[in-house]
């Protein structure tokens, strides 16, 4: 579906509500997807079983072959992290996409040195 189709108008919003998206669940079925988490696709087959929506789809398009955070995938979908969350949360039981947890906090750099590297760029 294109994303013109998916738009009555700009005052009325999407044509299918988030809730329906999520088939009415507002919870991911896996406690690692994390706002933060990075998601690729597995490359593999979808099961026979698995009944995958059309965003489903356009999800497992956007994260093939890339690593991309879940809120930057909610971001390019148009749709909420939470319903983000929930499709993610069906592809991983299927095992159709991997999903890292963020970087520890102790891996990321401190303030001071992004102060100093916002400097020296300020300086060129």
């Amino acid at each position: 579906m294109s994303r013109e189709h998916e738009w009555v108008d700009e005052e009325a919003g999407p044509v299918v509500r988030p809730y329906a998206v999520a088939r009415g669940r507002t919870r991911s079925a896996s406690s690692e997807v994390d706002l933060l988490a990075t998601v690729v696709s597995t490359g593999l087959p979808a099961p026979s079983k698995a009944e995958l929506s059309t965003q489903h789809r356009r999800l497992l398009s956007l994260v093939s072959g890339q690593n991309r955070p879940v809120v930057e995938v909610a971001s390019d979908l148009g749709l909420p992290v939470g319903v983000v969350r929930v499709l993610l949360g069906d592809l991983l039981e299927h095992g159709l996409v991997t999903i890292r947890p963020p970087r520890d906090k102790a891996a990321t750099p401190s303030e001071s040195l992004l102060r100093e590297v916002i400097n020296g760029l300020r300086a060129l």
